[in-house]
């Protein structure tokens, strides 16, 4: 079948690549779409790069919205049709009065994990304030929800299925910057990028705790290049831009921070 040893090859995210062989598998086998669970970002990335080699086999991602972060892929032969529509996932909305007792993310995503439920078979969850949030979840859970879902810290909820297009998604806030650099290092981009002092930068790599196009990289002076997307644990990400030389053989680089 395919390749298994060669395509695991220094893969961070073992575990999650290795099912998604198994599924392809599956899905070349039976000339059938498989979906894998709800992905995080670093493993979304890691299995499309380790797809990309592939002909057998295609892929589309999907988590409900265009930003989601987490999403489920659709495996198929490729010689069949694939488009985001088979991905099955549903939203629900978790309703209740949140003006005096303010939940953020983590508590509606303890509440839904309190239940029993485990985090591969839930999304995004979008919070809307003093309403509640709203969540993406596999279809399968939106019966368990409704019924098992009734509190969020002190708040009494009522969880529904609702239509994806009914998604209040706040487009991210973002801050365009340009930088001249003496070299695309990594440290050099990333401490303009996110203004901080390159020394803090270093510190950051050398804890693991910065991933560009979410594969961690522990090297400071590891180049970057436009399109690179560098991510620092709990400061937000960094999108690389346009980069020209200058007169003076520098790099002036253009810089989206996303908040």
């Amino acid at each position: 079948m395919l390749p298994r040893e060669e395509l695991l090859k220094g893969v961070e995210n073992r575990d999650s690549v290795v099912r998604a062989i198994d599924q392809a598998e599956q899905a070349i086998k039976t000339w059938e779409v498989v979906l894998t669970d709800f992905l995080s970002p670093p493993e979304l990335a890691e299995i499309q790069r380790v797809f990309n080699r592939l002909t057998e086999v295609q892929l589309v991602a999907w988590g409900g919205y265009p930003q989601a972060e987490r999403q489920r892929i659709a495996i198929a032969r490729s010689e069949l049709p694939l488009d985001p529509s088979q991905v099955s996932l549903v939203a629900v909305e978790i309703a209740g009065n949140f003006l005096f007792d303010t939940a953020s993310h983590r508590d509606f995503l303890g509440a839904m994990l309190g239940t029993g439920i485990v985090r591969e078979k839930t999304g995004d969850v979008i919070v809307l304030g003093e309403r509640g949030a709203q969540a993406i979840v596999t279809p399968e859970l939106v019966e368990f929800l409704s019924m098992s879902l009734k509190q969020v810290r002190s708040v009494p909820v009522k969880t529904q299925q609702i239509e994806l297009t009914e998604l209040k998604v706040r487009e991210p806030k973002k801050k365009e910057l340009t930088t001249v650099e003496a070299s695309l290092r990594l440290d050099a981009i990333a401490s303009a990028g996110f203004g901080m002092s390159r020394s803090k930068m270093v510190d950051f790599i050398d804890a693991g705790d910065v991933r560009v196009n979410w594969k961690e990289v522990i090297q400071a002076s590891s180049q970057v290049k436009s399109g690179d997307l560098i991510a620092i644990r709990s400061k937000g990400r960094l999108e690389v831009g346009e980069i020209a030389v200058t007169k003076k053989e520098r790099y002036r680089v253009q810089l989206t921070r996303y908040i």
